[in-house]
């Protein structure tokens, strides 16, 4: 491996942070094994963690202090530059899963913390993917590009539909080419038209010059009355000036009125 690769990867490890735990017996870790394997052998219960690189200006922002309103760490306008992944495990199995910034400050209930040190963000991926619908946003909060292909492929391929939907959803938040066709995509081929319509509201949550033109165009074409209104729904919500000439263009002509005899 060449110098410059080992001080990339020394890097990448030096930005984990770790967060503030508060009430917690804290154990600091390098992993062994994979990630699910070491996460099994933990009877629990207990959380886990460790940080990863955020999406830029889509990390989490800010903390707070459940629901008291008062604010822990620094607030970034532009989102957080890392995530922070926690797990809770019980008798090995992975009960709930909460990505947080690592600034906040964190209570665990006087449980053990362990604190993994060298997680490689395309591991953290491939393991939330196994966690189904509760391990969607962990995975929207990774800049890693694998995280983007990994949110289509469970849109798309998900055995449930909730899990398809948050997908959808989530993949709008990053935008992007790649993830604006995975939208459209399930638009036209998912099997259940609850799903269908999540895609749709997908769409309005791209920036503009994504998601109208596609929007017109579901609205347009797409056999399912639903979904064509759906996403005239939302094209009316947007107040974009392609929008809004689309939906004068479709609006019945007022009525003539009738004329006595």
């Amino acid at each position: 491996m060449k110098p410059i690769s080992l001080l990339a990867v020394f890097a990448a490890f030096a930005l984990a942070q770790t967060p503030h735990f508060e009430n917690a017996k804290l154990e600091t870790r390098a992993l062994q094994a994979p990630l699910g394997t070491e996460l099994a052998r933990i009877s629990g219960p207990a959380w886990a963690g460790y940080s990863v690189p955020a999406p830029k200006g889509r990390g989490i922002n800010g903390c707070w202090n459940d629901g008291r309103g008062t604010f822990r760490g620094p607030a970034y306008l532009e989102g957080s530059p890392e995530t922070s992944i926690l797990y809770r495990v019980a008798q090995g199995k992975v009960e709930k899963i909460r990505p947080t910034s690592p600034e906040c400050g964190i209570d665990a209930g006087g449980l053990p913390v362990y604190w993994f040190t060298n997680v490689a963000p395309k591991d953290s991926i491939a393991f939330l993917e196994t966690q189904g619908e509760k391990g969607i946003v962990g995975i929207a909060m990774h800049a890693d590009d694998s995280a983007v292909t990994t949110l289509i492929r469970l849109a798309k391929s998900a055995p449930d539909s909730k899990t398809r939907g948050q997908a959808l959803f989530w993949m709008s938040q990053r935008a992007g080419d790649k993830a604006a066709q995975g939208i459209t995509d399930a638009i036209e081929n998912d099997p259940d038209t609850e799903v269908k319509k999540k895609a749709v509201f997908a769409l309005s949550q791209l920036p503009k010059d994504e998601g109208v033109p596609r929007l017109i165009q579901v609205a347009k074409s797409n056999k399912n009355p639903a979904v064509r209104k759906q996403a005239v729904f939302w094209l009316g919500q947007s107040n974009d000036p392609r929008a809004l000439v689309f939906l004068e263009e479709v609006s019945p002509s007022p009525a003539a009125p009738a004329t006595a005899n």
